[in-house]
């Protein structure tokens, strides 16, 4: 909910000729989806419906396509557009780039393994293929204080955290890092997220930095 909110925020504070509907309707469209999200497992993630996995997907996806399409006019407005605020334009790409990291954090954390409520509900041995292999995964033959926390001895599964540092590592270093994604549709979100971080990266704000000098 906090990463949602986060990512709505960011959304909020973008210039108006980046947003593609008027400011606050995507916003509430996200909110209206968030609610009843909540209202199921107003706690702990312990209860999944067929509803509740529909709603969390779409919210997923809305955030990801208002804020791709913001990227998209970010890229029009440094190619066809007369930009003269480069402070604006590293702020704009600044809360493109975040809101990416949170907005594929998510979407790995929604689609590994069937889900977040079935990755803590289900034994290890009924859970779905996963989708990515998380260094615990293969820590079992190393030293002691290491193997003690795999995922083999300690019944380690990973959390939003984990699936966020493995969005911001793939946005800074624009590939896998210490998780390898295993799945096509990982292979094909981290690709997707890697091509659009670098488009902000090495586009977006080496424009602006030309602007401001």
């Amino acid at each position: 909910m906090v990463a949602t909110l986060v990512a709505i925020c960011l959304y909020l504070l973008l210039p108006q000729q980046l947003l593609v509907a008027p400011r606050y309707v995507l916003p509430a469209l996200e909110l209206v989806l968030l609610i009843p999200v909540v209202a199921i497992n107003p706690r702990r993630l312990t209860r999944q419906t067929r509803a509740f996995r529909v709603l969390s997907l779409a919210l997923v996806l809305i955030i990801a396509v208002s804020n791709l399409s913001a990227l998209g006019f970010l890229i029009h407005q440094l190619v066809y557009a007369s930009v003269k605020d480069g402070r604006s334009l590293l702020l704009a790409a600044l809360q493109v780039w975040l809101t990416n990291i949170i907005v594929f954090g998510l979407a790995f954390w929604e689609l590994d393994r069937g889900g977040p409520v079935l990755r803590t509900q289900l034994p290890r041995e009924e859970l779905p293929l996963a989708d990515f292999r998380f260094s615990q995964d293969e820590n079992e033959g190393t030293v002691e204080e290491v193997a003690d926390g795999s995922s083999s001895r300690s019944d380690w599964v990973p959390t939003l955290v984990d699936y966020l540092y493995v969005s911001l590592t793939n946005s800074t270093a624009f590939s896998p890092t210490d998780t390898m994604p295993l799945s096509s549709r990982a292979k094909l979100l981290m690709s997707v997220e890697s091509v659009s971080a670098l488009l902000t990266s090495l586009l977006v704000i080496a424009r602006a930095v030309s602007i401001l000098h």
